[in-house]
Order: C-alpha cells, then structure tokens, then sequence
C-alpha cells in the first residue's frame, strides 16, 4: 500500500485525541506531594531603649536584657562611662564620704592618686570641684589603669536603681547573671546596686 497515510503516535502531530470538555479541570491543581508548612516570619529585634543607652560591652548587655526580662520594673542608672562621666560619678559619692574612694575601689595606683587628690584639696567641697579634680587624675593615667579601675570605663558594669520592694529577688537574679564578676549593693558605706562583668 504505497502512498498509506500511517498515523503517529496518540498525540503527535495531526493524530491529537478528542477530550470531552467535561473532563478538564476547572482550576489548576497543585502538585501531588507534601504540603509545605509555611515559614515564619523572623522574631523582629526587640531594643530596649534604656539598655541601649547604656553603651554596654557585649556581656553585660545581654546580662541587662536578662535582668529587665525577669523584673520588667528594674531602672538602669548607669552603664559605660567617659572619663568626665566617671569623674561625676564618684564626685557625687565623695560630696557625701570623703573616703568613698579607698573603701569602694580595688587598691591600685590609680585609686591612690584619686584619694590622694581629695586628702590634699579639702578645701575642694562641691560635686563639680572634685569632678574636675578627679578628671585631671583620669587625664593623666595610662587606658591600662582607667581599664583596671573600673569596669564602667569599659562598658563592662552597669548601676541598677536600688528599691525596697522585691530587693530580695532582683538582688539574687543579678547575682546568677551570665558572666557576672561583682555585684555590690553597697559602695563606701552607701547603698549602691553595681553589677560587673
């Protein structure tokens, strides 16, 4: 049979099959298979204005989140400090003990020629007087020395605002802080609560 028209195969070409409108879909359908579980959206960053504020070193800043998570009540009154804020700092407390300075400080070169500085200026009264006192001793130190008298220098202690109610149980959550090395509530005779790391 020579010149015979021989169809392809089902599909091919010309030889298409006839399907009943009936029997195609209406709307596309997924693939079989799993259904994806959706993916959720990252946890946005929660900043806390007041922790960020205090400049804190890596440590203490988490050991702040840390500390404000369990008592959302707690104040902050000081973080990481320049010269001249550390200078006021401890001016406020030597306004009130004149040896605040030897019975709060680790001794060490920089703690003596402090308390030298407020035993030979008594006349020297005022918060601002001894602040500036204070920061001419902290200008002519060495970084090794301010890093090793005190942590806020560093941004490695942060002040917490002492109070009476629940002091029990802030005390013992700053206590079990990661990576604390001190914590005190009490500086030269004052109540002070300071956490370092």
């Amino acid at each position: 049979m020579a010149g015979a028209n021989i169809p392809g195969p089902l599909g091919a070409g010309n030889n298409q099959p006839e399907v009943d409108a009936g029997t195609l879909p209406r709307t596309a359908t997924p693939l079989p298979g799993p259904a994806a579980a959706p993916v959720p959206a990252p946890a946005a960053q929660q900043n806390d204005a007041e922790i960020e504020a205090l400049d804190l070193a890596d440590t203490a800043r988490k050991a702040a989140y840390a500390l404000k998570a369990a008592h959302p009540t707690v104040r902050f009154t000081s973080g990481r400090r320049n010269k001249a804020d550390q200078a006021r700092a401890m001016a406020g407390n030597v306004v009130k003990n004149r040896q605040w300075i030897v019975e709060t400080y680790k001794d060490g070169p920089l703690r003596k020629r402090c308390q030298d500085w407020v035993d030979e200026h008594a006349d020297q009264t005022t918060k601002e007087q001894i602040a500036a006192g204070l920061l001419s001793v902290f200008d002519a130190a060495t970084d090794a020395e301010l890093g090793a008298f005190s942590k806020h220098l560093s941004g490695e202690a942060f002040d917490v605002q002492p109070v009476d109610e629940g002091a029990a149980d802030i005390k013992k959550t700053i206590r079990g802080l990661a990576g604390l090395d001190k914590f005190l509530d009490m500086e030269g005779g004052l109540v002070r609560w300071h956490a370092q790391f």
